[in-house]
């Protein structure tokens, strides 16, 4: 599975993708399930994902783990920088917690970055 990060552009862009699927999906158009989430400027984006939470992805990607604790002790981290990376991760939907373990189940992150003007 892929997940794509989509950074810049507006509000309006994301519910224009929001409307054309859900019209396809009405029209019986079938399509392949997607995970988008979208960052508003670069700058929020590099504030979640730093060095050390993309190491995190990783682990967790390869090894669900069953909290924050057992993440922190298998990283070799300390817990609260892991809980502050763990939380930041999960509110933009890039680690989940299922059936009690921490996950990051998908293949690839793929990036798309705008460099027009939003307004253009």
């Amino acid at each position: 599975m892929k997940k794509k990060i989509l950074v810049g552009g507006s509000l309006r862009d994301a519910a224009d993708r929001v409307v054309t699927a859900w019209r396809r999906a009405q029209r019986g158009g079938k399509r392949a399930a997607q995970d988008n989430v979208t960052f508003v400027s670069w700058s929020a984006l590099a504030a979640v994902m730093t060095d050390r939470r993309y190491e995190m992805l990783r682990y967790l990607r390869r090894h669900p783990t069953p909290g924050i604790r057992a993440l922190a002790r298998a990283l070799g981290r300390d817990y609260k920088r892991v809980y502050a990376g763990v939380r930041a991760l999960a509110a933009v939907g890039l680690i989940e917690s299922v059936d009690g373990l921490l996950r990051a189940d998908y293949d690839q992150i793929q990036t798309s970055i705008a460099v027009k003007d939003a307004a253009a």
